[in-house]
């Protein structure tokens, strides 16, 4: 930035105020101001529109929604969508009739995208609903008043449309010393400002009281530049009668200072910092529209339901300012300025420098349609075809935010992001100053949007792509806490299945001796069916492992199946063995003569165990099979066999007591015996 220029003191006022220093920022261009053709009347009121076209996002931030149905009758200043999320603005019927439709419609876009719009049909009567006034605001609280102008649908008329609630309610570490009414208004053609402040500048003054208070009472500072001196000298007359100090600064006419960090320094002498917004030093700076909407939403009960727009260009007949309703047709508005449909060669919304040409004439005028410009082919000429860049570094000295254009050029051509926004892309106010002095012609702006919006949308792919992994991040961590209590309810129904078992079983080996030995044996039958079906659900389980690790798929349950499977068979395997061993300890005492059942017993287990040994041989030899479960299973039957053994031998030499004397009758017996 470059040194003061000089001074400005505002006009008399009831308040004393000091000499004003003015700035001057680097870069700039002066174009041709075309600004006389739209003042030479006043701001007229159009008549009636035929339909109202109402989009439901004319702000920034998110869209308004609906509260009102198609064939719903609609009173004047009567909402029609309610704000929808912390930034939003409320939409309002600017005029009494009939809701026709709510469906999508082309909204004033450079793509000619469609949005989704009410359509209102006029009654002609023009008849005012309910209006509710807050004529007496000092005494409400603050959160009252700034929800009051949120559901006014108050929002910024100067450039970006960002709520005004939103932009007022700064957060109470950034103390604001300075409200700056940004009235420079330095775009060629454009003279909405300069017609509102010379014919409603007492608005201006008492709705910049309004924001001020909002704001903690800073100091009010009106930027104005100097190729309008009735807005300026309405502005000091009413200044005069403020009842707060306001100051009036008057700043060189030079494009674009009424950009909101360019003016900021003009008047404070404050950078704005990169990616920043101005209340980080102090700093708001509102509209002058916006100040007289908030005077009319808060003193006269009226929502924001038109505005002044610029209706310019050589195609018209008569050009001026007007009162526009919101929705207007752009059409309708131009019929009335007299349009010479014969002489129109490029309708362009918005000022030359950083306006967008229409397609299409039935769009409607929004909250942020400050002018329409009805050229001839000769007013806006087509551009030559761009040209290679040859650096000659105009474009750099232009740029009124201190960037490189030229190389913010090429890494926008090249798709580079990464570096643009190194180069502090964001920073750029799209004010076309740098594609106004390129002698190639190169539509410089084009490509830093078309970047920009490139990088806006990959940066919401990424928030999406994240927002996608936390989900799924969550989804994963509740199923594995719902296995996580499934195996918990698996494993303690396990461990009380096994102490029941076991309980069942220590009755039966206490009183094993005391048992007939068909019951014994019955006992014994069971638990060998319980245990074959043990190792077969082992068996099953180990097939589905080896089947799932071969396929590469997630083995965890089914390894803890296994886990728990193979614990229930050795289980069922001990129990086994405990029985078996019970019952070959209480045969011989219980059989103790039935020597022939022990040779029988014996040669069984002698039997099994042989087979166990062969089929341990086998798996170890062949390396398939568990061996571990096989040699377990063979020193339980290997033990098993030993205690018959020594329970026959026990037998086969116990002495047998003397037999009593028999008749003789008996000696057959006897000698069977």
């Amino acid at each position: 930035m470059n040194a003061p220029m000089g001074l400005n003191s505002t006009a008399p006022a009831q308040q004393v105020t000091t000499a004003l220093r003015i700035w001057d920022f680097n870069g700039g261009v002066h174009p041709p101001e075309n600004k006389t053709q739209s003042t030479t009347l006043p701001i007229a009121q159009p008549p009636l529109p035929s339909r109202l076209i109402l989009p439901l996002k004319q702000h920034a931030g998110a869209a308004a929604e609906p509260i009102v149905q198609v064939g719903d009758k609609v009173l004047k200043g009567q909402m029609l969508a309610e704000p929808f999320g912390r930034v939003s603005a409320a939409v309002h019927a600017p005029t009494s009739g009939t809701i026709v439709a709510i469906s999508p419609f082309a909204v004033p876009h450079p793509s000619g995208m469609q949005d989704l719009c009410i359509h209102l049909q006029p009654d002609g009567q023009d008849t005012w609903g309910e209006r509710q006034r807050l004529a007496d605001y000092r005494h409400e609280s603050r959160e009252t008043v700034l929800s009051y102008l949120r559901n006014a649908g108050v929002a910024g008329l100067g450039g970006a449309g960002f709520p005004t609630d939103v932009k007022l309610n700064t957060p109470d570490h950034h103390p604001i010393d300075t409200l700056i009414l940004n009235g420079a208004e330095c775009e060629p053609y454009i003279t909405a400002d300069d017609m509102l402040m010379r014919e409603r500048a007492d608005e201006v003054i008492r709705g910049g009281e309004i924001l001020a208070w909002l704001l903690g009472n800073p100091k009010i500072v009106i930027g104005i530049e100097d190729n309008k001196p009735e807005a300026i000298a309405a502005m000091r007359e009413a200044a005069s009668r403020c009842l707060v100090p306001v100051e009036i600064g008057v700043v060189p006419t030079k494009y674009p200072s009424g950009g909101a960090k360019q003016l900021t320094y003009l008047l404070t002498g404050k950078e704005v910092p990169s990616s920043g917004r101005s209340s980080e030093i102090g700093v708001v700076c509102c509209n002058v529209g916006t100040a007289a909407a908030a005077f009319r939403a808060v003193y006269l009960g009226e929502p924001l339901i038109s505005r002044v727009t610029t209706l310019t260009g050589q195609a018209l007949q008569q050009p001026r300012n007007v009162d526009a309703l919101i929705g207007t047709p752009v059409d309708e508005l131009l019929a009335f300025a007299g349009l010479q449909s014969q002489q129109l060669g490029k309708l362009v919304m918005g000022g030359p420098m950083m306006g967008f040409p229409l397609n299409d004439l039935s769009i409607p005028v929004t909250k942020l349609t400050n002018c329409l410009i009805a050229s001839t082919p000769a007013e806006f000429p087509p551009a030559p075809p761009a040209q290679a860049c040859i650096r000659c570094g105009l474009c750099e000295q232009a740029c009124p935010a201190d960037l490189l254009p030229q190389q913010l050029y090429w890494f926008a051509k090249a798709k580079e992001y990464e570096k643009a926004q190194q180069f502090n892309l964001f920073d750029c106010i799209e004010c076309g100053a740098c594609a106004y002095v390129c002698p190639s012609f190169i539509p410089l702006v084009q490509y830093y949007r078309h970047a920009k919006d490139d990088i806006r949308k990959e940066s919401q792919e990424q928030q999406k792509a994240e927002h996608a992994r936390l989900r799924f991040e969550a989804r994963q961590a509740r199923l594995q806490r719902e296995l996580d209590e499934k195996e918990a309810k698996r494993k303690a129904r396990a461990e009380e299945a096994a102490k029941a078992q076991s309980a069942r079983q220590q009755p039966a080996a206490v009183t094993a001796p005391a048992a007939t030995p068909a019951a014994a044996e019955s006992d014994i039958k069971a638990l060998k069916t319980a245990a074959a079906i043990a190792r077969t659900k082992v068996k099953k389980a180990e097939k589905a492992l080896s089947a799932a690790q071969q396929a590469g798929e997630h083995t965890a349950e089914l390894e803890q199946e296994l886990s728990q499977l193979t614990a229930a068979s050795q289980a069922a395997e001990q129990a086994l063995a405990q029985a078996e061993q019970s019952a070959a300890a209480v045969a011989p005492v219980q059989a103790a003569a039935d020597i022939k059942q022990l040779k029988i017993d014996a040669a069984i287990t002698r039997t099994k165990a042989k087979k166990a040994e062969k089929a341990l041989a086998a798996a170890r030899e062949s390396g398939e099979g568990d061996v571990a479960q096989l040699e377990a299973e063979f020193n339980q039957l290997n033990a098993i066999a030993q205690q018959a053994e020594h329970a026959l031998q026990q037998a086969e030499h116990t002495p047998v007591a003397a037999a009593p004397v028999q008749p003789a009758a008996d000696i057959k017996q006897l000698k069977i015996d």
